[in-house]
């Protein structure tokens, strides 16, 4: 028989959702960043000259963003079982 669950153990498996929420958020604003980051330097004319690093930028943030989705999934499903 399994021993059930105190209260401080739950609020461990919370406070181990939340941070893999804050992780995956931190994810998401690091690609806002990034592709705000390369419409202002493609946008802005005083930036011609490192027009190739916006379009890098805005290449980016889509990887970022996938990047921070899956390993949401993958943390979040190790939880899961682990608990």
């Amino acid at each position: 028989m399994q021993n059930p669950l105190t209260t401080r153990d739950k609020l461990a498996i919370e406070r181990t959702h939340l941070a893999n929420e804050r992780t995956f958020l931190a994810y998401t604003r690091t690609a806002i960043v990034l592709f705000a980051s390369a419409i202002g330097i493609i946008k802005i004319d005083f930036f011609a000259q490192i027009e190739g690093l916006g379009f890098i930028l805005g290449c980016l943030s889509p990887i970022f963003l996938i990047i921070g989705i899956v390993r949401f999934i993958q943390v979040k499903q190790k939880i899961k079982k682990m608990y």
